[in-house]
């Protein structure tokens, strides 16, 4: 197994949510790094909701829509472990495009977005690595889209998923009051610990009416992570000035048809704004945000959640997992140890 390339590929196009046969393992032999190429050892790989539009064919700006057979897309750690480029030694650990495989032969080219992990010690090391993108999402989308102040109300929905769970402490470090959306007693728990000043669950509850309750003068930002029903239900408590930050939309991924927003018109009264956020857009800003959460992770101002799947072998599972909700924080499959 030691010369062995283990991969993930498109066994078919999802109807739904993702399904076993729609994914197909295969194994090739490990290829040799030539001249200004690195060969990596994956380390660990992470889970998003947008893979399955990956699966079916549907591709992000700067990737090339998959095929089926193609190794499926996906960001992870890796180890370089035979280097003929000059600017990687073996030993280097990197953040990258590494697909849905144990190894990968790759000449770091910009389109890859690799990115040198600095941050080392153990006590934080794989926190930092695995939130680095979804770290950076929440950071820039938050801040740099929300503008928060002090004292304002912001609602997270998918509040204890990957990115939702960074954003709500990010505004309680702010002084804001915190309204986080999760599904079920266990997540709204989880939500609540990491200092939601309140938690609304869509699962057990009616969130209109939990929503107008909470926010009497209405929402200041929403981030919005799943899109659909709830994200209409925040466009009906908009206090002036609101923004909203489209970052997900995973409650419309595997939903036939197209869900259509009926009351955006709302935005007018509030004078609010509604901003799409695509986070490949924000990488210049990529080392100042792992500083901030090495930062709040070490002070303990940030309490980073990773669930941990171990094996490749559990990569479908992970996924599928990810749209039956099982995930708390950031999901992530262990490859290999460094």
């Amino acid at each position: 197994m030691n010369h062995v390339n283990r991969q993930w590929c498109v066994g078919a196009r999802p109807v739904g949510k993702p399904e076993p046969s729609d994914f197909t393992y295969r194994e090739v032999p490990i290829a040799e790094p030539g001249d200004g190429e690195v060969l990596l050892q994956t380390l660990y790989l992470g889970i998003a909701p947008v893979m399955r539009m990956y699966m079916q064919g549907l591709g992000a700006v700067g990737e090339a829509p998959l095929s089926v057979g193609d190794v499926i897309h996906g960001r992870g750690v890796a180890k370089v472990i035979n280097s003929r480029h000059p600017g990687y030694m073996e030993g280097d650990i990197v953040q990258g495009q590494l697909g849905w495989q144990t190894h990968k032969v790759s000449r770091m080219t910009p389109g890859e977005r690799f990115f040198k992990v600095r941050h080392h010690d153990v006590s934080y090391a794989l926190s930092v690595r695995m939130l680095s993108m979804t770290g950076l999402t929440a950071w820039t989308g938050f801040y740099e889209l929300g503008k928060p102040k002090s004292g304002e109300t912001v609602v997270v929905s998918g509040a204890a998923g990957g990115v939702g769970h960074l954003v709500v402490q990010m505004a309680r470090i702010c002084g804001c009051r915190v309204i986080g959306i999760a599904g079920g007693p266990e997540k709204c728990a989880v939500v609540s610990d990491l200092g939601a000043d309140a938690v609304i669950d869509y699962k057990n509850g009616n969130v209109s009416a939990r929503m107008s309750g909470l926010c009497p003068d209405g929402l200041d930002i929403y981030y919005d992570n799943v899109g659909g029903e709830i994200l209409e239900t925040c466009l009906e408590n908009l206090a002036c000035n609101a923004r909203i930050i489209l970052c997900g939309s995973i409650s419309e991924y595997a939903r036939p048809g197209k869900f259509g927003l009926k009351n955006y018109t709302n935005l007018r009264a509030a004078n609010a704004a509604m901003l799409g956020y695509f986070v490949y857009n924000y990488l210049d800003r990529f080392d100042d945000c792992n500083a901030q959460l090495v930062e709040w992770i070490k002070s303990g101002q940030v309490k980073p959640l990773l669930d941990v799947l171990d094996g490749f072998d559990k990569m479908p599972e992970a996924l599928m997992g990810v749209y039956d909700g099982k995930n708390v924080g950031m999901r992530c499959v262990k490859v290999s140890h460094p």
